[in-house]
């Protein structure tokens, strides 16, 4: 090897010598400003991660609490209306047994189309004058007797199938509400007999919503998110989609 490689060789060597310890430490301090950051970054998303946990919980609980008053509402119409049905087929029993002793059935039948009248009044107020003129009817022409006792019975197993249809239907109707003291056209979306979502032709929306013991009311609501959310409902049902998974405002929250 000729003396200026060695020459150069060993400037090489002395260099890397010289320098080395600065660029490992240079290294060394980016590798721990990244590693900071890192670490900061891991924090905050752990920090988003917690709250989207706390944040689930107080939803499921929210829909579990929602879930429960809808049980307990859907459990209150369908009580009702068994009760109507088992009057209704004690009062066929009754006409039978009148038939062959010539018993008085009208005091009777009276009677349930009473009960199944308050039935109407205090259930969803979806189309009720309609209903109490159907069941009025009845009330006259039994009174007045109009029609015999078999057939006055016949008439209110016709009504009571009626009752039994539109606890199980989802649809689109018209009818007039009561909305701040005013009776309004509207359109309805009916969901059993446990739901009553509107929309009226000056762009409000809202809900039926129960008022302690003392019936229902018509709410109109505010929030633009709870408006998107019935007009996507009455979107589906135009489109006749009646299943699925809907986000709704709860009409059984205590007003």
């Amino acid at each position: 090897m000729k003396l200026l490689d060695i020459f150069v060789a060993l400037i090489g060597i002395m260099i890397i010598t010289l320098y080395a310890p600065k660029v490992m430490a240079d290294n060394l301090d980016n590798l721990a400003k990244s590693l900071a950051k890192i670490r900061g970054e891991v924090e905050e998303l752990q920090s988003q991660l917690d709250l989207e946990k706390e944040n689930h919980s107080s939803r499921i609980a929210a829909l579990s609490s929602q879930l429960a008053d809808l049980s307990v509402e859907e459990r209150r119409q369908k009580v009702s209306i068994e009760k109507l049905q088992q009057s209704l087929e004690q009062l066929t029993a009754n006409s039978k047994e009148a038939e062959r002793s010539g018993e008085n059935l009208k005091p009777l039948l009276l009677e349930f189309l009473s009960a199944y009248k308050h039935h109407v009044q205090q259930g969803l107020p979806f189309r009720v004058e309609d209903r109490i003129k159907a069941i009025e009817e009845l009330e006259s022409n039994v009174t007045n007797k109009l029609v015999d006792s078999k057939k006055a019975v016949n008439q209110a197993w016709s009504l009571i199938e009626d009752e039994i249809r539109l606890s199980k239907e989802n649809g689109l109707y018209q009818q007039t509400i009561l909305l701040n003291e005013e009776k309004i056209l509207a359109d309805i979306a009916k969901l059993g007999t446990v739901f009553l979502f509107f929309q009226t032709r000056d762009n409000r929306a809202g809900m039926a919503q129960r008022v302690g013991d003392a019936g229902w009311k018509f709410v109109v609501v505010d929030s633009n998110k709870d408006k998107e959310r019935i007009a996507k409902l009455f979107d589906a049902l135009k489109k006749q989609i009646r299943q699925g998974y809907f986000e709704l405002p709860n009409p059984l929250k205590k007003l």
